[in-house]
């Protein structure tokens, strides 16, 4: 059966990935907070899925196909606001960073597309690759980056809207939201580079191989 809970709620994150790409770009507060909430729904579900289909006996083949797929496009529904709202308007810049950077953005999206090659190759010979403890690392940060940027595009504008800029709250979240963003930013694109370097040298093997590996040999965790 193809159409099970998990993947119906991976298919709903593919649903509401254009939701959260597209009201970033809409003025005001409300369509900002809203990607910001949709991100997080996405994001729950994302970590909820697999659980509940392991849990259910409801791991399908589509189920497995479907939720890299779903993982990318809520990483690309992200990082094309983040990227051009950043670039075009100075209020939503990333502290230290400034505007998010081409080559980081470039650097996220490469790492995924080469991981996708990587282990849909390693499959051909027979080798499952998993993801490691760096590899999962990388994903929560990555995901708190994320979700801590279409936040701040809602808090930058709450914070006009509401006259938060003076008081010592305000000032004190702006500060702390920012550092936040920033650090994850930095940790994110750090893990991305050492995970795909994990993977390559683990799997090295399959770079030089050319019959198909034993099954066996797969190491992931």
């Amino acid at each position: 059966m193809i159409w099970t809970l998990p993947n119906m709620l991976t298919v709903l994150r593919i649903a509401l990935t254009p939701v959260i790409a597209l009201l970033p770009f809409i003025n005001g507060y409300v369509p900002k907070l809203i990607a910001f909430i949709v991100f997080l729904v996405a994001a729950i579900s994302d970590a909820y899925d697999g659980h509940l289909a392991r849990e259910r006996g409801e791991v399908t083949d589509f189920g497995k196909l479907l939720d890299p797929l779903a993982d990318k496009l809520l990483l690309f529904a992200c990082l094309i606001p983040i990227y051009y709202v950043t670039r075009s308007m100075a209020q939503y810049e990333i502290p230290l960073w400034g505007s998010l950077p081409l080559i980081v953005a470039l650097l996220l999206v490469g790492r995924e597309v080469a991981m996708t090659v990587f282990r849909y190759a390693a499959k051909r010979r027979g080798v499952v690759i998993a993801a490691d403890s760096t590899g999962k690392a990388k994903t929560i940060v990555q995901d708190i980056f994320l979700g801590a940027a279409m936040g701040w595009f809602a808090w930058r504008d709450m914070r006009i809207e509401f006259g938060w800029e003076t008081g010592w709250l305000g000032v004190f979240w702006n500060r702390f939201h920012g550092a936040v963003m920033a650090i994850t930013l930095g940790v994110a694109v750090l893990l991305t580079v050492l995970s795909l370097v994990s993977y390559i040298y683990r799997y090295r093997s399959l770079f030089r191989s050319t019959s198909p590996a034993h099954p066996g040999s797969s190491d992931g965790a």
